[in-house]
């Protein structure tokens, strides 16, 4: 393990991300308009960008082949593009187990959820019903997830299950996915500040980011390891992204903290698969061998 060569992607990537974070903030941009979710999409390339920077320029080293960029077909795309929709569903059982929540036939938790973003009116423009509007967004979702969402989400997972995974892949796996999604939460600290994900939350939405990266970040290792490709990280990122709002829109009582995928009900879910990865997956036995080789 290299720990200088961490050492410098992490400063950079934090530097450079957290000094745009910085900037649009001082700008007086508002967040939840467009121009918001364009500079979302900007940052998530930042630690593609500081692996080429570390890797090509200050190592003169080469990038692609060394951190698994490898569009090789295999089982383990298909269950990152899968898993996500799985995750979703499970994450709308476990809601309802939670005191307040109840099922909303008119589709409104993400009224409740995101109501300064989608507003009552906005939904009634819908040419649809509620469930049929449902079902077509998790089409969309399963369609782009694979395909534009990682590409964007490409420009993380390079710098995550590239980078990182490979360079500390040395200190095991329970370790070294605790450590990458400790970075990755932190990383994403002034996007939540200013309202992304918890939005009326957003203190206490940094802690519950960085402790859902960390949930997180074993089955995002364990599936690149799989697939010996970061574009199954890319993939599962992406399909993830398209998808998870639909775990609050069936429900009413729906908040931030306690409902949705990166809510305690999704973190309830997250707990049982890396117990299956603990007790059936042998990961410590997949970060014996060289990752990407």
């Amino acid at each position: 393990m290299d720990r200088k060569k961490i050492t410098i992607f992490i400063s950079l990537t934090l530097l450079i991300s957290w000094t745009a974070a910085g900037l649009y903030y001082l700008s007086g941009l508002e967040w939840g308009t467009p121009f918001s979710l364009v500079f979302a999409i900007i940052y998530m390339f930042f630690p593609l960008l500081c692996t080429i920077i570390v890797q090509k320029f200050i190592y003169k080293q080469p990038v692609m082949k060394t951190y698994g960029v490898d569009t090789n077909i295999n089982k383990w795309l298909l269950v990152a593009w899968g898993l996500p929709v799985l995750i979703t569903f499970a994450t709308i059982g476990v809601s309802f187990l939670l005191p307040g929540v109840s099922y909303s036939s008119e589709m409104t938790g993400l009224t409740e959820y995101l109501g300064d973003f989608i507003t009552e009116d906005m939904m009634d423009e819908v040419p649809f019903s509620p469930a049929v509007m449902f079902w077509l967004m998790l089409l969309q979702g399963i369609i782009a997830g694979p395909t534009i969402n990682a590409i964007a989400a490409f420009g993380e997972e390079l710098g995550w299950r590239g980078f990182l995974l490979k360079e500390t892949a040395s200190a095991g796996f329970w370790k070294s996915a605790t450590f990458i999604g400790f970075i990755w939460g932190i990383w994403q600290a002034p996007l939540i500040l200013m309202g992304h994900n918890y939005p009326g939350f957003e203190v206490a939405g940094v802690f519950m980011m960085t402790l859902w990266c960390i949930l997180l970040s074993p089955m995002f290792s364990y599936i690149t390891i799989k697939a010996n490709s970061v574009i199954a990280a890319a993939i599962l990122h992406g399909s993830l992204n398209a998808v998870a709002g639909l775990a609050i829109m069936p429900l009413t009582g729906s908040t931030p903290l306690l409902t949705g995928v990166m809510g305690l009900a999704g973190f309830l879910v997250l707990a049982v698969i890396n117990l299956v990865i603990f007790f059936f997956g042998k990961p410590e036995e997949l970060m014996q061998r060289e990752i990407f080789s």
